[in-house]
């Protein structure tokens, strides 16, 4: 379908859908305000989907209808922005912006991979350390832009193994896409889901708690991607081979020095990030906010005297569209929930079935939306205000549900555009990359492994770390 056609097709599903709520005789017992707030729903959702314009204007715009007619309070909009989740995510992007000065990342990873000796012992020391840096950097482009410098000094290193590239820079986009449910900071789709279920259901997932459930289904599903990549882009031939990659090597083909004794600023930010990261993982025992703490660490991280980036520097790289976003869909949220629209959309699906064929068709379904809705956090505003009220009619515990809907979205890996550290590791000049065909070749394996994981970890392993799939 070309683009202009495609744009004229959802032009028209948004217009008919608007002209359908705007009658009074249909849909009886919606209100006026559910009625409004579905129409400018429709609009943005099919604006996400089928043009080009910027998906933070659309949302913007969005939340300026829903203010306008009256659905939400300005308060209510603006207040988004004041949220302890954005500041959670700016500081974050602050110790960050820190580390990547100081070059750790690269120490950390030429430490891990100099120790492998074959070729899935490489494999899964880089899923390793690709896992790690969901805690160091936030947001899954953030990560591929860190780790890219990395993998080009591994493809030199291993430039007469081709093949051997190829599996390297389909593995590390995909891990970095699957690792980021670690933690409450890995993506801004987690802070959506959060913010929702809080307005919601009055339930706050904090730092730790989310580390709790999303740590071992992070470490699961990736090295899960990672051997799934290794079988489908290699062959028998190309994994028989022994490796041999020292830290000098890679050293070679870096800027930052990858061995040697820390600087002074490397120590100072390693301990730093080190302790930021113990007092997140500690909240239930000193009560400090996250967004305090991480406050906190990104004075510290820009200060005079111990820090290793300025304050103005490090703000250049928080992503302010992306926090524009997330505080306008969280308002989006809002009035989906407080019009009783999401409630009125669910109304009409069949609630009396199994919880596990309820979840089955979440997972299912929110691994899919990446076809349509490129964006995570733009699939995470859409999908999961409509899961967590179809749940309560359905008898499954919220958190449950939307914890699902959030993980399984993480999957988007079918196209090249499908996400950005895909699409910035399709297109590497002077170094061997992935295909369409490729990814193609990973998504029909992955898609299926990764959704029955979550479904696997949503009924069997989260309700022995306190969620429970009824609806307590």
């Amino acid at each position: 379908m070309t683009l202009n056609l495609r744009q004229s097709v959802t032009l028209c599903i948004a217009l008919s859908l608007c002209a359908l709520l705007m009658v009074p005789g249909n849909f009886p017992g919606l209100s006026g305000d559910a009625r409004l707030t579905l129409a400018v729903f429709a609009l943005a959702t099919c604006a996400w989907i089928g043009t080009p314009i910027d998906d933070t204007y659309i949302a913007l715009g969005a939340g300026l209808a829903l203010t306008a007619t009256g659905v939400i309070s300005s308060d209510t909009l603006f207040g988004t922005l004041g949220d302890e989740t954005v500041w959670l995510l700016i500081c974050a992007f602050v110790l960050a912006a820190a580390v990547a000065r100081t070059g750790l990342a690269g120490r950390a990873a030429a430490f891990l991979v100099s120790g492998a000796r074959s070729v899935r012992q490489l494999t899964h020391l880089t899923t390793a350390a690709l896992v790690v840096t969901a805690f160091a950097v936030p947001a899954t482009s953030g990560r591929a832009a860190l780790a890219l410098p990395v993998f080009l000094a591994l493809a030199k290193v291993l430039a007469d193994r081709k093949r051997l590239v190829v599996m390297l820079a389909l593995l590390f986009p995909t891990v970095i896409l699957l690792s980021a449910v670690a933690t409450l900071i890995g993506a801004g789709a987690h802070l959506i889901t959060v913010s929702v279920l809080w307005e919601a259901t009055g339930e706050r997932i904090g730092f730790t708690q989310w580390l709790l459930l999303g740590l071992p289904l992070a470490v699961a599903s990736s090295h899960l991607a990672a051997e799934t990549v290794l079988l489908t882009t290699t062959r028998r031939a190309d994994r028989r081979g022994p490796v041999h990659i020292t830290a000098e090597q890679i050293q070679e083909h870096s800027e930052q020095p990858v061995t040697g004794p820390l600087s002074a600023a490397e120590a100072r930010c390693a301990l730093l990030l080190a302790t930021v990261v113990a007092l997140w993982c500690s909240e239930p025992l000193h009560q400090v906010p996250p967004a305090v703490v991480a406050l906190i660490g990104a004075v510290v991280a820009s200060s005079p005297a111990l820090g290793t980036v300025r304050l103005k520097d490090a703000l250049k790289t928080v992503p302010w569209a992306l926090l524009l976003f997330m505080a306008a869909t969280m308002a989006m949220g809002v009035a989906l929930a407080d019009s009783g629209a999401a409630k009125w959309l669910v109304s009409g699906l069949p609630v009396a079935v199994p919880p596990w064929l309820f979840l089955t068709a979440v997972i299912v379904l929110s691994t899919a939306a990446h076809l349509l809705l490129q964006s995570r956090s733009a699939r995470s505003s859409v999908l999961v205000p409509l899961v967590v009220a179809a749940a309560v009619g359905a008898g499954v515990n919220p958190v449950a549900a939307a914890l699902a809907s959030t993980a399984a979205a993480g999957f988007c890996h079918t196209l090249p555009a499908s996400a950005k550290p895909v699409t910035l590791f399709a297109d590497l000049p002077g170094t061997p990359t992935y295909t369409p065909r490729d990814l193609l070749r990973l998504s029909a394996v992955l898609a299926p492994a990764t959704a029955a994981l979550v479904l696997l970890f949503t009924l069997t392993v989260w309700p022995l770390l306190g969620v429970p799939v009824l609806n307590p």
